[in-house]
């Protein structure tokens, strides 16, 4: 593990030092390929020898939808848990309350939606650290995440939550890439776009291809792909899902500070101690769950 660990991190710090051009592109290209491949080997090690692949908390998945609560340590999961779902899962002012899942359920508009309070993550939990492996991996069976950020400092805390979740093949508020990607037994690298193309040239493809061990394959672009987009597409892992940002505790801080985090996209401010707008973020699940209400009538007679 220490070796993978101290690839990824020599792959980050030459990635760091590269100039970002069109003549190391090709370079970067093959870098990103190189740290995909590494990060999937820590994330599943070998299957001789102790701990498994990253397995996630054994919560039986249960209601129409499955929402997941992911942030750092006291940032009030477990309160907002406890005011929407009236289950109970402790609370204290020590880091690390929460050890394992609290799942609890909410009834909205006739929907169960099942509301995971997942323990807290740390810095480097994509690379096994705390329990994050674990967090993470719950957090992948879900349809929407919640990001439960501190109202005092939220965008740092945001930065590294994404990070971190990227890392392990989670893409928020993010669609697929449009591009179609099919491996054949012969004919080479065949690389065809409908759009102009500022990031991916032949070379680059081949060389990520090549990283792959894909030698023949055709490769269609109907927008303006990025090496990672082609990586994403090549591993297959990716995991696409909404997201909302939840800032919490914002009695702590100004109506100008407010005003200013207003400006963050997929965001709800919310005070789940003196339960403020709780509502308003019940409203916001339910759009971004996107979920269909099917009514459903007996044959041959008319609806109800």
């Amino acid at each position: 593990m220490a070796t993978v660990m101290q690839k990824i991190k020599d792959i980050e710090d030459e990635m760091a030092k590269t100039q970002k051009n069109k003549a190391t592109a090709h370079h970067l290209g093959l870098l990103k390929a190189k740290l995909a491949k590494l990060r999937r080997e820590l994330l599943a090690p070998p299957s001789k020898g102790g701990g498994g692949a990253g397995e996630g908390f054994d919560v039986t998945k249960s209601g129409d939808a499955r929402v997941g609560l992911v942030g750092f340590p006291s940032v009030g999961k477990s309160t907002l848990l406890n005011k929407l779902t009236g289950t109970f899962s402790e609370v204290a002012s020590y880091e690390f309350t929460t050890l394992t899942c609290i799942p609890g359920v909410i009834t909205y508009r006739g929907a169960k939606i099942q509301l995971l309070d997942l323990p807290g993550i740390i810095e480097g939990a994509k690379d096994g650290k705390g329990r994050g492996r674990q967090v993470i991996s719950t957090a992948r069976t879900c349809n929407c995440i919640l990001i439960v950020l501190d109202a005092i400092k939220p965008i740092t805390h945001k930065r590294l939550i994404e990070k971190e979740l990227e890392g392990f093949g989670i893409r928020l508020n993010k669609e697929p890439p449009n591009l179609t990607f099919r491996k054949k037994d012969k004919g080479g690298i065949n690389f065809t776009s409908t759009v102009v193309n500022t990031h991916l040239d032949l070379e680059t493809v081949k060389a990520i291809c090549s990283e792959y061990r894909i030698h023949n394959a055709d490769l269609t672009l109907r927008f303006d792909a990025t090496a990672d987009d082609l990586i994403d597409v090549i591993e297959g892992s990716r995991v696409y899902m909404p997201c909302i940002y939840v800032l919490n505790k914002i009695d702590q801080i100004t109506l100008e500070e407010l005003e200013i985090l207003d400006k963050l996209p997929h965001y709800c401010p919310i005070s789940a101690h003196l339960e403020w707008n709780l509502d308003g973020l019940l409203e916001k699940i339910w759009e971004y769950l996107n979920l269909t209400r099917i009514y459903t009538k007996p044959k041959g007679m008319n609806p109800d």
